[in-house]
This record gives structure tokens, sequence and C-alpha cells, in this order.
């Protein structure tokens, strides 16, 4: 393999869930019973990022803590989906398991255990890659827990000192409330690229204007993806929103994972050094094909 091809790696940091999916057949009755399609799928948004990008044959390693019992059989679900895992076996945590409660429209809640995740150290991350890694994606949800914040920020740190840049993915506006905006921002600023859905910029930004969220949050990151769901997505900087493009018409089954999936579709065609608009435009047809299907990797 020659250096050119291998410096288009991806280093994914994130978390590894089992999804635990529940489609009520209408509101929850408090005490008693309520039909259900309950189905499991493999999650986490990490996870789900690492396998979208190796479904669109870009290179990717992924990095994450599991429990000690799953990793033999995860480390060979990761390889068959073209990913590269790096997985530390956790002997005291399980693996992460999420409940995601399905409304008829299609929009999610989440309960979440995040087990092994929360374990997540410096001595896990693979430096030994970076030198053959042209991006580092890390998942939100590192940075809502002490550990696994420390061991991704001290990547990060050591990414930055190679030249390579860092995308970050908000991941979740509960958790960000939960840390504080302002924290997350302070933890996170100067990475290359932040992806954030209308109610993460809203939250970081404190002002649902997209062009003012575009200029706020252009401050603190060299470039801003705000995903819109059904309006699209746009892609700006400090100057403010510089595209904004829709998003096709789709019939929504389940929009877990859809982000995940806009991340890699966006990546996978800079990757190609695509056009900004072309980037958007595969960001946005991967998180629309992904609402389609249920849960939140490629069907």
């Amino acid at each position: 393999m020659s250096e050119a091809t291998d410096k288009g790696r991806i280093l994914v940091v994130g978390d590894v869930m089992t999804d635990i999916i529940v489609m009520p057949e209408g509101p929850l009755v408090r005490g008693s019973d309520r039909r259900a399609a309950i189905r499991s799928r493999p999650g986490g948004s990490g996870a789900n990022q690492a396998v979208w990008l190796g479904s669109m044959g870009t290179r990717v390693s992924f990095v994450a803590r599991v429990g000690a019992a799953d990793k033999p059989h995860l480390e060979a679900y990761f390889k068959g989906l073209h990913v590269d895992p790096i997985l530390i076996a956790d002997a005291l945590l399980p693996s992460g398991v999420l409940v995601a409660i399905v409304d008829p429209d299609g929009e999610r809640s989440f309960l979440t255990d995040r087990g092994a995740n929360l374990a997540l150290s410096p001595s896990d991350m693979p430096v030994r890659l970076l030198d053959h890694t042209r991006l580092v994606l890390v998942s939100g949800y590192s940075y809502f827990a002490e550990t696994p914040r420390e061991a991704v920020r001290w990547l990060a740190g050591e990414a930055r000192v190679r030249g390579i840049a860092l995308a970050v993915d908000a991941a979740s506006v509960g958790f960000l409330k939960e840390v504080g905006p302002g924290n997350f921002l302070d933890w996170t600023s100067g990475a290359e690229l932040l992806f954030c859905n209308a109610d993460e910029a809203q939250a970081l930004a404190d002002t649902a204007d997209l062009d003012a969220q575009m200029r706020v949050l252009g401050g603190r990151y060299a470039r801003v993806v705000i995903k819109r769901g059904a309006l699209g997505a746009a892609l700006g900087n400090s100057a403010g929103v510089a595209l904004d493009l829709p998003a096709p018409p789709v019939k929504v089954v389940d929009t877990t994972g859809a982000g995940d999936a806009f991340a890699a579709g966006f990546l996978s065609a800079e990757l190609k050094d695509l056009t900004p608009a072309d980037c958007l435009k595969a960001g946005i047809a991967a998180g629309s094909a992904a609402v389609e299907t249920l849960g939140g990797r490629p069907g």
C-alpha cells in the first residue's frame, strides 16, 4: 500500500453501543402495557460513523472500549464491514446499551448506559496510527465524561502537533446542556470542522438564527456544518453561511444514525477532494438514505 493511499485514513474515536429500538403503537401508558415493535441493533455514534465510512470505501480505523466478553465478536463484526477495529477490552464494565424510543414521525428519545465507553483513557489512544491518518473524527459523546474527555483531548493535541485535522460531532443536545455549552466549546475549540444539528447549534451559539450560529461557531472552528433535518444542511465559518442546500423528500422510518451517516458522507467526499458543495450534497444524500431504514447503520 502506498503512503499516499494510507494517508487517506480517517481515525474515528467514539462509543460502541447496542441499540434497543422501541416503536410503540401509541403513547406510553404509565403503569401499564403498550404494544410495540422492539428490535436490537448495533449502535454508538462513533461506531456508526466508522461503519458508514467503511461502506463508502473510505479507509477507517475505529477506537473504542468494550466489555471484555464482547471484544472477539465485535472485532470480527467491524472487520467484516471494512473497518479496522482498535477495541480495548474492559474487564469490569460491560459494553454500552442505549434504548431508543421512536415516535410515529420517526423522531426518537434515548436512554443511555455508556458502560465501558466511560473508561476510555489516554493509554487506549493509538498514537502510532496518526502517522498514517489524514483526519481524526471524534464523537461528542467522548467529551461528556471526564475520563474519555481526557483521552480525546490528549489525542487531539497529538494530532495537532502532526498537522492532522480534527473533526468533532456535537452528538447530543441533552448532554451538551448537561456539561455546559461553554465548556464543550472550550474543550473542542480549534478543531478544523464541527458537525452539529440545528438544536445543538442553537445550544452552542445561543441563538436560533442560522447565519448568526455560523458566525459564532466559526469563531471557534475553521468550518461548521449544521445539519437541518428535512431542510438539508448548511456550511459556513466566521463570515456566516457559505452554502445552504436542501434535502430531498423522503419517507422517514427512523432518524437514528442519520447525523452519523451525514458526517461519513461529507468526509468521504472531502477525502476525494470534491468541492464543498459536493461534500455537502454527499452528506445530505447519506443522511437522507439513513432515515429510510431502521437503525443507525447501512442497510
